[in-house]
């Protein structure tokens, strides 16, 4: 059941669309029906994919570069204290200033290519993977960590075998929040400045007034990034297989 939800969801959500489309007779430039977006879709379906192609890396390397800066900064913040002074400052400047406010300046530094999109991503992951793992690392059990020393263990197989695998599902956590919203970075970069993906595409299909195909973009954007979403936590499921779930339902 679990497994055929999302589309028991997805079919109940395309029908109230419909309906909505049907009762209010609303202009299809305004709202399309399921049945045009379709359609237009699959007559655009080459030029969707060479844009969704496009975005879908500029998702991929943000998520995996955000990730990688995210993990060097926790661990620095925990393992030395200089490093915990300066980086703790740049997270709170980080969530303080609009990320977005910040992509009409990528684009005027780095033009309209991959770079200023890439960027976009990994300053919006960075922070929820930084927060989470820095805060796993804090807080490993003091008696594992004790017991460790206790047994001579480096610190690197502190780090290795004790602190990282406490700190694995803080830091599954934070790299969900951040997968949901990595595409967040891409789309709004490439709505400021861009020759290419699907966020370009959406701006353009809207000045046409062709809101089926802005719909038809959209509908694969969201499928890229659920799928994405579901990718990276089916690996987490798999990589943390210490960590138990309990069932609320057997709870209450």
């Amino acid at each position: 059941m679990s497994r055929i939800r999302p589309f028991i969801i997805l079919i109940g959500l395309l029908v109230v669309w419909q309906l909505i489309v049907t009762f209010s007779q609303v202009a299809p430039f305004i709202l399309p029906s399921p049945l045009s977006v379709l359609v237009s879709a699959m007559d655009r379906i080459d030029e969707l994919a060479k844009h969704a192609l496009i975005t879908t890396l500029e998702i991929i390397i943000g998520l995996f570069s955000g990730t990688v800066f995210g993990i060097i900064s926790a661990l620095s913040m925990v393992y030395f204290r200089p490093a915990r002074s300066w980086l703790l400052p740049v997270l709170v400047v980080s969530q303080a200033i609009p990320v977005f406010a910040l992509a009409p300046v990528l684009v005027l530094w780095f033009g309209y290519g991959l770079l200023p999109k890439i960027i976009m991503a990994t300053l919006i992951i960075y922070f929820p993977v930084t927060a989470a793992l820095y805060d796993g690392l804090r807080r490993t059990e003091t008696g594992w960590l004790e017991l460790a020393k206790t047994m001579g263990a480096s610190r690197f197989s502190t780090l290795w075998k004790v602190r990282l695998p406490s700190a694995m599902p803080a830091f599954a956590s934070g790299l969900r929040v951040a997968t949901a919203v990595a595409p967040i970075g891409a789309v709004v970069g490439e709505w400021v400045g861009s020759s290419a993906g699907l966020g370009y595409y959406m701006l353009l299909m809207n000045g046409r007034v062709q809101t089926d195909a802005m719909f038809a973009a959209l509908f694969i954007l969201a499928i890229i990034a659920v799928s994405i979403y579901f990718l990276i936590d089916k690996v987490l499921r798999k990589c943390i297989t210490w960590q138990t779930e309990s069932n609320s339902s057997d709870q209450i």
